[in-house]
């Protein structure tokens, strides 16, 4: 008798990517111009140029994705290229990305459609999110999406890693324009990015009522920067009032905290539990999504997440600082905070986030997780742990499969992502199971940048929990 699969025939195995940082044709002379271009036309930032070439060579891209087994991609389909003048709409843009998605359903390759992924066009101005009447922008370009691809597309993600956005723009300063340690502008754009997933989630359900619709937070321990806005977009279906609204998400906040542990021990410990007394200061809940909460209470619908969306990479806030000039993969690292190369893998951890979403009584999908190995003119450096991505596939996947036999309704799984593409200004940064010689006239590799037959283990795993073989992860 044949064993049982080990997740659900219905399970989506995919990878992940982002239109701007795969597509090419960016920033340029005559090109779409989006929020990083002035930083790319001053040399702040590399210059993203002909990233991977998915816009004009998907066909190539969505093969390799078809080889490995996988039955979803998760793309951007990227507002700038299909607005790039305010009002206009480019309808050869529009019939390019009507040709990728026909081209993954030719493969049988569900779309996982993202509408913002940390770019906007050029036109919205630098920082649009500080301003809540930009809600109403994004959710108009949810709208025009739907109309637009909707006959191809059910499956919806409004804004990827909101959290991450307004952190980086506002706190860190390594998104446009930079700005660092501007507490109010982050938790007023998180407001007006959050408000702008409540107006584009009933814009996207006013016409399409079978869509699946989320938002996928990038998994951070502080609460007020990440869970929080989960739970007040669960609060309306869960039977919570508008007055009781502040008291239910304090005690979310005290559950989340018990879930995820004290952050450690020792010095990254101490930091942590500091942090989080520094956020729960900096962003009272009570004061947090104001905007939001009032959109919530006048929609007539319930229920504004049908999946909850998790992004895992390294969650734990105080593991990102570091001492600048420590040693790390190609000589020592001078930046405050970690490179993304010295992420640190936490596979139980992670479970412990699946066992967190599943508490919803969601299904649960990871749209993103993966690995960064660094590569620097052409060399690629290892890890300074070691890690190499078969490993880290098989870890976390193994996590998905425990957790579901847990009983949380794990639904898809996401690598980011399948080629090495640009990565927020530099191509350092490596995360794809193939990698891309960019020296070499960008030519993919047959195996990931660390030599390393990532596709091979990837598709073995896969196999393994269809087929039902425990073993493929020993």
């Amino acid at each position: 008798m044949p064993n049982s699969p080990l997740l659900p025939d219905s399970f989506l195995f995919g990878v992940a990517t982002a239109g701007f940082q795969i597509e090419g044709g960016y920033n340029g002379d005559g090109e779409p111009q989006n929020n990083w271009a002035q930083w790319e036309h001053s040399g702040t930032v590399e210059q993203s140029g002909s990233a991977i070439h998915f816009y004009d060579n998907y066909e190539t891209h969505l093969d390799l994705a078809q080889e490995l087994g996988l039955n979803s991609f998760r793309l951007s389909i990227e507002w700038t290229r299909v607005e790039p003048t305010r009002g206009l709409i480019d309808d050869a843009a529009v019939q390019r990305y009507r040709s990728i998605l026909e081209a993954m359903r030719r493969r049988h390759l569900e779309p996982i459609v993202t509408l913002h992924h940390f770019t906007h066009p050029a036109w919205l101005g630098a920082e649009p999110w500080a301003d809540p009447a930009n809600a109403q922008v994004l959710a108009q370009w949810m709208r025009t999406a739907v109309e637009r691809f909707g006959d191809l597309v059910t499956q919806w993600v409004t804004i990827n890693e909101p959290n991450a956005l307004c952190l980086n723009t506002f706190f860190t300063g390594i998104f446009p324009p930079g700005k660092r340690f501007n507490a109010p502008a982050l938790a007023s754009s998180f407001d007006t990015l959050i408000n702008a997933h409540l107006l584009g989630v009933d814009a996207i359900k006013e016409r399409q009522a079978t869509a699946v619709v989320t938002t996928n937070p990038y998994t951070l321990s502080l609460f007020e920067l990440d869970q929080l806005a989960t739970d007040l977009l669960m609060a309306k279906e869960r039977g919570i009032s508008d007055a009781d609204v502040v008291s239910y998400l304090l005690e979310q906040r005290r559950v989340h905290y018990k879930q995820i542990g004290n952050g450690g021990n020792g010095v990254q410990g101490v930091v942590e539990r500091f942090l989080r007394r520094i956020c729960a200061a900096q962003f009272p809940v009570a004061e947090m999504f104001k905007n939001s909460r009032a959109t919530m209470a006048r929609l007539d619908r319930t229920s504004f997440l049908d999946v909850v969306a998790v992004d895992h990479y390294a969650p734990i806030a105080a593991s990102h600082l570091v001492v600048p000039g420590r040693q790390s993969a190609g000589g020592r690292w001078y930046e405050p905070g970690r490179a993304l190369w010295d992420d640190q893998a936490d596979p139980a951890f992670f479970g412990r986030v699946l066992d967190e979403a599943g508490a919803y009584n969601k299904p649960v999908w990871v749209l993103e997780n993966g690995m960064a190995n660094r590569v620097r003119r052409g060399r690629s450096f290892a890890r300074m742990d070691g890690l190499q991505r078969p490993t880290y596939l098989s870890d976390h996947l193994k996590e998905v499969v425990a957790a579901h036999a847990r009983g949380v309704d794990v639904a898809g799984y996401w690598h980011w992502t399948l080629i090495d593409n640009y990565e927020w200004g530099s191509y350092e940064p490596r995360f794809g199971i193939f990698g891309m010689e960019r020296e070499r006239g960008l030519e993919i590799r047959s195996t990931d940048s660390l030599g390393d037959d990532a596709g091979g283990a990837y598709r073995r795993i896969i196999d393994g929990i269809r087929s039902g073989n425990n073993g493929v992860f020993s």
